[in-house]
């Protein structure tokens, strides 16, 4: 297992000590020192180590839906900075559309 696939705290095995991951290249061995372990290093976890999560599988958008739903975005934060200038809409009613706004474009995407 490579080091850049453990989780911070993890414990693994690493030339014949046990350490936990402390950081993106560090790792601390049982009597508190600290090592930077090379990103060749390959690595036995430790019993109850957990697996390293499965790699995210890309998400694939269309196109047109993604500039669709951003038009419709860019025309609901246009009309909210409008209803601001005439003084129609106050503080947190902008908010709340605003909000409302960005759900409904990332709902889109979805």
């Amino acid at each position: 297992m490579k080091f850049t696939l453990l989780p911070l705290g993890a414990r693994f095995r690493f030339e014949g000590k046990i350490y936990s991951k402390t950081g993106p290249l560090t790792a601390s061995d049982e009597a508190g020192g600290q090592r930077m372990i090379p990103r060749y290093a390959v690595l036995q976890p430790v019993d109850g180590a957990p697996p390293p999560a499965p790699p995210r599988a890309a998400r694939k958008l269309d196109e047109a839906a993604v500039l669709a739903a951003f038009q419709t975005f860019h025309d609901e934060c246009a009309a909210l900075l409008e209803s601001a200038a005439t003084g129609a809409l106050e503080g947190q009613g902008r908010r709340d559309r605003l909000d409302a706004a960005r759900r409904r474009f990332l709902a889109a995407l979805d």
